[in-house]
């Protein structure tokens, strides 16, 4: 609890105690004295962690489909889902501000073992799911590229909590740096492989506009069903409620309602271009696949070897080897960090880093590798689907809690969520439990 906030337990069972990531927090400084634009600076860099978890290869999948199946329809699926993340990563970033605690340090102190519990096991099970699909990505840009096997691959990804502890070392900075250089260059080969596309542009922004047939095809439905329930996943919220917390940002609400402004600023342009690479794999799905008749594109592999004789040079599915690598790696670091902010939160295990990083790589690593070495070279596009639906089965645990935390004025004090956006996020709390129950019934039913 901070001992210069006397209210921070005020509506909680118990006291925070630890810090989320207590060996970064608040290690980087807000220049809170210096002018207006440097301190808003000082608050950039989460939201661009948050973002990897809205582009991982899991969302590759079901863009590929979906763009390869029906052109550029399903684009305004992506907005929307991306407008959805905006809402509920404000929420996590008022969370942790307010509270000083990070959703899963909340869900410990607002309930009962009984509760806390399970919510702690669920979590750990949509990290796995969600590392599953990183690894499998990275193992694939890494067999693409080299030509190195899968299984080999998968063990390699494991060399990336190394990474985060010599980053670390160097300045939780450091980490948003790595992260973001290799947004850039992902950013950079969607760029270019768009452009040697050349897609229908006067269809890409039809394709922004809804449409009843979404609705009405149910096959349409399906894939729609599945770009949401890959966007918006579980482990972002945990992480962003933790990272928020490394910058040093005022005690008194004047700084706490700056630093939420800011740190809503971030994750909403951060996501923004998430949305952009979201929107540039289908539509590079669209032109590149559904435009020639390929309607029936899944696996990433075939993406990658497709490319070249449609697009007509070989760098192209370099390029979208390079993408996917660089995907891969920056997901599973985001990953490992959610997975920390987890096992701490819930736990309140209290480790050396180090130790910490390798525990809660071990337990999302060891199933990972166990079933993508399993599975093996054929079965990827079948296995990126069922981490899908697992962690579709988990979101509604892990959404439900952040919206009645930050809209009860007993836990949030005065910076409690307004009503309306309090009413919106229950509406797409309802709807997201809705939409991903109907696409695990669909996945139960065959």
């Amino acid at each position: 609890m901070d001992a210069l906030n006397p209210n921070a337990n005020r509506g909680w069972r118990h006291e925070r105690g630890e810090a989320s990531l207590s060996d970064v927090y608040r290690t980087v400084g807000t220049g809170r004295h210096s002018s207006r634009w440097r301190r808003a600076a000082a608050f950039a860099g989460p939201g661009y962690m948050v973002a990897v978890g809205y582009m991982d290869p899991g969302n590759w999948a079901t863009s590929l489909a979906g763009g390869s199946k029906f052109g550029y329809a399903l684009l305004t699926v992506a907005l929307l889902s991306n407008l959805m993340a905006i809402v509920l990563q404000s929420l996590c970033a008022r969370l942790a501000i307010a509270s000083g605690r990070d959703l899963a340090q909340a869900c410990r102190d607002a309930f009962p073992k009984w509760v806390s519990v399970p919510l702690w096991a669920f979590a750990e099970i949509a990290i796995i799911a969600t590392d599953i699909a990183e690894v499998i990505g990275t193992a694939i840009g890494l067999n693409l590229l080299m030509g190195i096997p899968l299984e080999l691959g998968v063990l390699i990804t494991a060399l990336d909590v190394f990474v985060i502890l010599f980053l670390q070392k160097l300045g939780f900075r450091w980490v948003e740096a790595f992260i973001i250089a290799l947004l850039g260059v992902i950013a950079v080969c969607f760029g270019v492989q768009i452009l040697l596309a050349d897609p229908q542009w006067g269809a890409v922004v039809t394709g922004f506009f809804p449409t009843t047939e979404i609705v009405t095809n149910p096959e349409m439905l399906y894939l729609a069903l599945g770009i949401l329930g890959a966007t918006v996943m579980p482990h972002n919220l945990y992480l962003h409620s933790g990272i928020v917390q490394t910058r040093a940002y005022g005690h008194t609400i004047p700084e706490k309602k700056e630093a939420l402004t800011f740190a809503t600023i971030d994750s909403t342009v951060a996501l923004c271009f998430a949305l952009l690479i979201n929107a540039s794999i289908l539509i590079l799905a669209a032109a590149a696949f559904n435009a020639h008749g390929k309607t029936d594109v899944v696996e990433l592999g075939d993406a990658y070897s497709l490319l070249s004789p449609l697009l007509g040079l070989a760098i192209a599915p370099t390029l979208f080897g390079i993408a996917l690598l660089c995907c891969g790696l920056n997901s599973t670091v985001t990953a490992t960090l959610a997975g920390q902010i987890v096992m701490e939160g819930f736990l309140k295990i209290r480790l050396k880093p180090w130790m910490r990083r390798l525990i809660t790589r071990a337990i999302a690593i060891v199933p990972a590798a166990v079933v993508t070495i399993w599975y093996g070279d054929k079965g990827t596009a079948e296995l990126l689907i069922l981490t899908q639906v697992v962690l579709s089965l988990q979101l509604s645990f892990a959404v439900f809690p952040l919206v009645m935390f930050t809209a009860s004025k007993a836990k949030m004090g005065e910076l409690v969520a307004p009503r309306w956006l309090s009413g919106l996020a229950y509406l797409i709390a309802v709807v997201i439990a809705g939409l991903n129950v109907k696409l695990l019934f669909d996945f139960v039913t065959g």
